[in-house]
């Protein structure tokens, strides 16, 4: 509401990281400018949502996007997805929590754990240490990291400082996408 009140009587900036219209709650915000007709106007910045096309998989293969909260209670939803996604043969990308204020961010290395633990509990074969996984860590910087390989080969792997995000792809994958992962092995 403060930005907003201010954006009344001065022209405001908000920064967010990524595309500002991927999130629903810069949505939401479009929309109270609107309703309190302030005028906005919206710049268009890469995203996760399409810098994962560095990876080779084919952006139009992907299925719903899924997160890992940090809140246990949440956890079995990304399992659930990835089920889903796979069910159809999609790929899954899998954003992983983080919290600033506490400089709280999931490391690829935890969500397969929280996946794999999943697996121990759901007994369904979404989501084993066999499954072809790629971490990626800081994508669209100059630092990135992209490793595709088993789930337990990549848990191994160190990706230091995030963002980080997990892509879990489809079972069958064009061959473009098998040469590409093969790159990132």
């Amino acid at each position: 509401q403060t930005i907003l009140d201010q954006a009344k009587t001065e022209d405001v900036a908000f920064l967010v990281i990524g595309d500002p219209m991927s999130a629903t709650t810069h949505i939401n915000f479009i929309i109270e400018t609107n309703k309190q007709n302030i005028k906005t106007k919206v710049i268009h910045n890469a995203s996760i949502l399409t810098a994962i096309g560095i990876t080779g998989l084919q952006l139009y293969k992907f299925g719903k996007t899924t997160s890992i909260p940090f809140d246990e209670s949440g956890q079995n939803a990304a399992y659930r997805v990835i089920k889903d996604n796979s069910g159809i043969g999609l790929h899954t990308l899998v954003l992983l929590d983080l919290d600033p204020k506490t400089n709280e961010f999931m490391t690829v290395n935890e969500a397969i754990d929280i996946l794999l633990k999943q697996e121990e509990k759901n007994k369904q074969n979404v989501f084993t240490k066999e499954t072809l996984v790629i971490g990626t860590a800081r994508l669209g910087s100059e630092n990135q990291m992209i490793k595709s390989g088993k789930a337990a080969d990549i848990a191994n792997l160190d990706f230091d400082s995030p963002p980080h995000a997990l892509i879990v792809p489809a079972k069958e994958l064009h061959f473009v996408e098998e040469e590409a992962l093969e790159m990132w092995r």
